[in-house]
Order: structure tokens, then sequence, then C-alpha cells
């Protein structure tokens, strides 16, 4: 997106000047553009871009929404049109460049790697193009491309599309929350850079033998953010999530369950690097002690033998499992988690942070220290359900702000939710 205030031609500039150092710069990828520049300059289902990139009218207009792109550039004499008008390019790089900085262009810079990579030698411009790299979308992280790459492994290959019917599959860029949006006790920050140390140092520990790693057992009362860290590690490990519920896979499936199990694993591996997220494990101990089913015990015992056989190390599989009730886990469930992260109700002084946190951005007019004294017994799920409905309650009475009565009606319905539930108040 152009910096506001970014002039039309400025922004055909942009458009050009990265047509020209892609071209000519051919340690640049396609993670160099940014997004809009992929999809104008004709990124193919491989997730390539073709060079040479030629720009056109129907390029500039596919990428910034200015139609006549050829016309705001035809004076510029660092501008080459082919006989047509219709065509254009740099004939001079850095005629160009210097014009564009002149002109304002450096917002844009800041947002576009393949021109940071250029500009990052100017001295006056003190842009740095790894950073500007990191900040910029993958494609990785893309579902078009999480699609391509799902497609391609299960192209004829029908235990694998049966897979697909068990899991709820998550591109990184399609997931809400993000770490900075969490209240996470040190533990679970740390969670991050634990994975990237062996996802970086993967070789170093396979000659080591040393394979139990990134299994994780997230354990904690409902509400407490098992599920939102799960999704929120997506996002920062770039890492598409794949998200199962034992539940679901052995009451529609039982006949198949041992099999379809098998297939998740497999699918998972194939897909890597990636998250499985099993919720509701707890459902293994369930069946573990039941005695009526013994195609039910063979598929937990079949799930244990693959949570044995994944290894973030060996396949590049995160494996995160999450449980409300962790008493009901034996020691055979227990024993296959390298790390066990707990989730806990928040106290005083995590409510108060989580309440600044989401009410931050809005009209509030509460007062949270206080409001935090009054939600003890509150999980982080209940704080959110309380200042949603507290703006609703305000868009509903046509105020501008969350004031004390909006606040109180989100506190009575957490309250009286949690009563039926059978959750004693704090």
């Amino acid at each position: 997106m152009a910096a506001e205030g970014t002039s039309e031609v400025v922004q055909v500039m942009e458009i050009l000047l990265t047509a020209e150092i892609f071209n000519r710069n051919r340690d640049l990828d396609e993670n160099d553009l940014t997004p809009r520049c992929r999809e104008a300059f004709g990124m193919g289902p491989d997730g390539q871009v073709k060079r040479p990139v030629i720009v056109s009218d129907g390029t500039v207009a596919q990428a910034t929404g200015i139609g006549d792109a050829s016309e705001k550039v035809k004076g510029n004499p660092f501008i080459e049109l082919d006989s047509f008008g219709h065509r254009m390019r740099i004939s001079a790089l850095d005629a160009a460049a210097g014009w564009f900085l002149k002109k304002g262009g450096r917002p844009l810079i800041t947002q576009n790697p393949a021109l940071a990579s250029f500009f990052e030698g100017f001295d006056s411009v003190g842009i740095s193009y790894r950073e500007v790299r990191a900040a910029n979308p993958r494609i990785e992280d893309t579902r078009a491309h999480l699609d391509a790459k799902i497609a391609a492994l299960v192209k004829g290959d029908e235990a694998l599309k049966t897979a697909l019917d068990l899991l709820i599959i998550s591109a990184p860029d399609e997931v809400e929350p993000s770490l900075s949006d969490l209240i996470c006790t040190g533990q679970q920050a740390g969670i991050p850079a634990k994975v990237r140390t062996a996802i970086l140092h993967r070789d170093l520990l396979r000659s080591h033998r040393i394979y139990e790693l990134g299994k994780l057992l997230f354990v904690g009362p409902p509400g407490t953010g098992k599920t939102t860290l799960a999704l929120a590690l997506s996002r920062e490990l770039h890492m598409p999530i794949l998200e199962v519920r034992l539940s679901m896979v052995t009451s529609q499936y039982l006949g198949e369950t041992s099999k379809n199990i098998d297939r998740i694993f497999e699918f998972a591996k194939k897909i890597a690097p990636a998250i499985l997220f099993i919720d509701e494990f707890d459902f293994v101990a369930k069946s573990r002690i039941t005695d009526d089913h013994g195609a039910m015990k063979r598929a937990v015992n079949m799930l244990l033998k693959n949570i044995d056989r994944v290894s973030l190390v060996r396949d590049g599989v995160l494996l995160i499992a999450a449980t409300n009730h962790p008493q009901l886990l034996d020691e055979a469930a227990w024993r296959r988690f390298d790390e066990v992260v707990e989730f806990f109700l928040p106290d005083g002084e995590m409510r108060r942070a989580i309440l600044s946190k989401v009410t931050g951005p809005l009209p509030w007019d509460g007062n949270v220290a206080e409001l935090a004294l009054r939600t003890e017994g509150f999980s982080g799920a209940d704080l959110r359900v309380l200042v949603k409905e507290a703006l609703l309650s305000s868009l509903i009475r046509e105020k501008e702000r969350i004031e004390g009565e909006d606040i109180e009606r989100g506190y009575s319905l957490v309250m009286n939710r949690n009563l039926i539930r059978g959750v004693p108040p704090g």
C-alpha cells in the first residue's frame, strides 16, 4: 500500500524501479517483492515470477489502481516507452533512483525489499534491506502457496486426501492472533526461540541423535489461551497449522480411525514445516480407561505410537497437544512430551494487563485497575467476552464511548454464563 500523500507518479515509479532492480539482480527472489508486485508481475502457481518482468499500463493498474501510468511518466528522461506507448522501463537506474528519493519515495522503500536492496547503499537513506525483507509478507505464509503445496501432495493419493477431511488447515497469514496480542508467561513467550534454534541446528542435533524436541503439551483450564497461543505460533514461526480434534476423528470414522491417525501424521510430515495441533488430548485418557470398544483402544495406541515417531528435528513438525483435564492423562501419555507448558487463570496483575491490551484501541471510559480487581477467577477469554459485550452495549445505546453501564452489562453476562457452566465466582 502506498504511503499516504504519495503522488501517483511516485507510485508508478515504485513499480518501474522494482521491476528493473528485480530483473538486474538475480540474487533477489519472490520474497523480495511486495504482495501487490508479485500479483501484478504474474507470479505463477509454482510461486515464481518469470524474468524479465515487463511493465505495462495494465501491470501498474493492477498494482496501484492507476490506469494511465505511461501518460504520467511520458516526459521523464529516464523512462523508455515502446512504440505503442503502453509498455515502459527504466533506462537510467541511478537517475531514476535519485529522482524517486527527491520526490518522497523513501516511505515506499521501507516497505519494499527489492528497493531496499538497492537503496541500502545510499548513506542518506538509512535503510536495512534485511529488516525490510523480514517485515515483508512471505509467499510461504499465503493460502495460495499452501493450497498449491497441498494439491501437489494429495494428487493421486487417496489416503492423504482422506486426511484433509480430518484437519482444519490454516496458512500463517490466515491466523488472526499474534504473539503481540497475547499476555504470555515467560515459558510461553520462550517457545518460538526454542523452536527456531532447533530448526536452525537440525543437522547438529541429528548428528547427536537428539530427536525428542518440539513435542509440547499445553495444560490449563478452558479460556486460558492454549489454542490461541498455538495459532499465534503459526504466524510467529511461519508454519501452517493443522488442527485435529480427536473426538471428531474417532466418532465419525471409527472403523478407519487407526488408519486415519496414520494419515494425519503422514500428511503433517509431508507438508512440513508445520504445526500439528491436537486439541482435546484428554480424549486419549478417556479412551484408554474404557473397556467398551477395542477399536478405540487400538486407535489410541496408534496415536501414541505416531507421537513417538514424529520429530521437529527429523521431520520439521512441531507437535502441540492441549488438554483442560491433565489429571486424566496417564504416564504413557505424559512421557511422550518433552515440555509441559502450563496455562493459569490470570492473577490480578495479568488481568490488568489483558484488559489494558484489549481496551487500548477502544473508546473506553472504565477503570481498568478496578475492573481487574473485580474479575478474580475470570479467564482471559472471559475478559475478552466482557469487553466485547460492553462494546456491543454501547453501540446498541448509540453511544460513542463505552461507559460504566456497558461494562456492568458485560460483567453480568460473563458472571451469569459461568454460573450456568457451574464455574464458581472468584
